[in-house]
């Protein structure tokens, strides 16, 4: 009796070793699983592009009556550039695994530029002001999409100097909590009218589909399934496959049921609120099956004086909402935040990769995804091998037009309500980085209010007045009313502002514990290796002339070589932020953690 005591036990034991929780930045999920993952991040980016083209496109059907036919040329060629610069994000840039996509930091001034009244260049380089049935008859003559691919040129430039130069890094440095918080609940904030837009098409799908989502990342997420059996019909490997595929789950029920709803025609197929959205789907220009982007396919980018500050607004916008995602990835994924070289690297390489979306005719950009990035939250697999395979998926898809067609079959309002799980993620991630702070203080109850309020205020007061500006040049118009209207950068800007100016102690700013917090985790888990770069790449940068390119900064040493740089020069640490108030800092927390010599 007891030896078949001992046996259950042993079996219970091994039954319990066999469950696999979720993976890590740096695991390697197997096939079977790494598939229908990266498939649920092609699906999620999927609502991320498809929400910026139709607002995009929608803008452009006021002035352009046969702009429907390029709407599936433009889709594909975003999806492949996305697949590009997600590759090279994992690979070369920050190393995090995150999905790179259109934005919302892209969209709001590409549709500023498109609705100014400034004179339009035609192919002959000719200025002249169209107006009513002149308009409509010489819009032909008009390249829309080169100035649109000059801004996206522009913006990728713009953050590879930026990243270059190294001063993303130092800015890192003083993102405490009091910036991070506001800036990651008004991203998540600030597409409540877009996803509000696209789930009033069908409130009922919306439903369906958020209920689908709670209920299998939160309700069921403890339910493991077995992958596959021994001989003796033990099981080897089991995962919570439902929390793992909260989102592909129910977009794919959701669709089936849908489209057999609409065959019958219980539901109608065009459940939007605005059918001007789905005229693409009655066009009657059909796609090709193949078709690859190359530089130069529609022209290269035109660089006016207008796509130049366009393109200046979107990459400062871009670039605080990309280095909050950097922050909210690490932080969904159980690591260690990034250290300032690597916002350098990953910001770098997140310009090239919008350059080359400028040279291959993008007219929307590429950006960190943050619903791809928060779907790390709802699933908790963070491999980078799973965001590389679906960054093949996308370059697969990318060229070809008509499979990305059918992207757009997808209810919107299914779309929707992914999009409002996923922001609803960055918003709850940016309170957490409350509770290092000190709430009781007056100075940060209003520097959080005040931004708060006026990143929401603003944009929606110049929106409803753009004529409010007028500086005498339709440029400069142009550039500042896309920063204004733009909540992340105003939040951005202004919760950095007040938090850097207005004086405040170490623990009321939040630096006090997150800095022993992340200290003591470093010693006990060396995470930094996460955002080391491959091996082949790391003997190329060996040469020590390198080093003064904060680009390459960290980047050849190992994680025991980068505590050991640590120690010899405290300005390079690895922390999320700049100590300026050490010697005031409480470092008993500090010594009691294991010493870096025992990790």
């Amino acid at each position: 009796m007891e030896v078949s005591s001992s046996t259950s036990h042993q079996k219970k034991r091994n039954f319990e070793e066999t469950r696999i929780p979720g993976f890590r930045v740096d695991q390697r999920p197997p096939w079977y699983i790494n598939i229908p993952l990266a498939l649920q991040h092609v699906f999620i980016l999927s609502s991320v592009l498809v929400m910026v083209h139709s607002l995009l496109f929608k803008g452009l059907q006021q002035q352009r009556k046969d702009v429907n036919q390029y709407e599936d040329q433009f889709m594909a060629t975003s999806l492949f550039t996305s697949g590009i610069a997600t590759l090279m994000q994992t690979t070369l840039g920050s190393r995090l695994p995150l999905m790179q996509a259109p934005s919302l930091e892209f969209l709001i001034p590409a549709l500023v530029l498109l609705t100014s009244n400034e004179p339009r260049h035609d192919y002959n380089g000719t200025n002249e002001t169209w107006t009513g049935d002149e308009y409509d008859e010489k819009i032909h003559c008009m390249d829309w999409s080169r100035e649109l691919q000059g801004a996206v040129f522009v913006s990728g430039i713009v953050r590879l100097l930026l990243g270059l130069s190294g001063f993303y890094g130092v800015i890192s440095r003083y993102f405490s909590p009091m910036v991070v918080a506001p800036t990651l609940s008004i991203i998540g904030l600030s597409i409540y009218k877009e996803a509000a837009l696209f789930c009033s098409a069908s409130w009922g799908i919306t439903a369906v589909v958020v209920l689908l989502i709670v209920l299998l990342s939160q309700h069921m997420h403890n339910l493991f399934i077995p992958s596959c059996r021994n001989a003796t019909s033990q099981c080897i490997t089991q995962y919570p496959v439902f929390r793992m595929f909260s989102v592909l789950l129910p977009l794919v029920c959701v669709c089936i049921v849908s489209g057999l709803l609409g065959v019958t025609r219980i539901i109608s197929l065009e459940n939007i609120v605005d059918a001007s959205l789905l005229q693409h789907r009655n066009s009657s220009f059909h796609p090709p099956w193949l078709w690859v982007p190359y530089p130069g396919h529609n022209g290269l980018p035109l660089l006016t004086g207008r796509s130049l500050l366009t393109g200046i607004a979107a990459a400062l916008s871009a670039g605080i909402s990309s280095q909050s995602c950097y922050l909210m990835t690490a932080r969904l994924a159980k690591t260690l935040p990034p250290p300032p070289s690597t916002y350098n690297r990953g910001l770098c390489i997140e310009g090239l990769g919008s350059t080359i979306a400028g040279m291959l005719g993008s007219i929307s950009g590429t950006a960190t995804s943050v619903a791809n990035s928060c779907s790390h939250g709802l699933t908790e697999c963070c491999s980078r091998d799973v965001v590389q395979v679906s960054a093949i998926m996308c370059l697969l898809l990318g060229i070809s037009p008509r499979l990305t067609h059918l992207l757009t079959y997808i209810p919107f309002s299914v779309h929707g309500g992914i999009l409002s799980i996923t922001h609803a993620v960055a918003v709850a991630t940016g309170i957490t980085y409350f509770q290092y702070t000190d709430m009781d203080s007056g100075r940060n109850i209003f520097n959080i209010g005040f931004s708060l309020f006026m990143a929401l205020l603003a944009p929606r007061w110049f929106s409803s007045h753009k004529n409010f500006i007028s500086t005498g040049a339709t440029s400069a118009d142009i550039f500042f009313l896309s920063l204004l209207t733009m909540p992340v950068f105003l939040g951005g800007v202004v919760s950095f502002f007040l938090d850097n100016t207005v004086s405040g102690s170490p623990q009321e700013r939040g630096l006090h514990s997150l800095l022993l917090e992340d200290r003591a985790r470093e010693c006990t888990e060396q995470e930094s290796a996460v955002y080391d770069l491959p091996p082949v790449v790391s003997k190329l940068l060996l040469n020590r002339r390198l080093r003064v390119f904060p680009f390459c900064a960290f980047s050849t040493m190992s994680a025991a070589q980068v505590d050991q740089e640590v120690a010899i020069s405290p300005e390079e640490r690895t922390d999320l932020l700049l100590n300026v108030h050490s010697e005031n800092m409480d470092t008993s927390r500090c010594d009691a953690a294991p010493s870096t010599s025992d990790c």
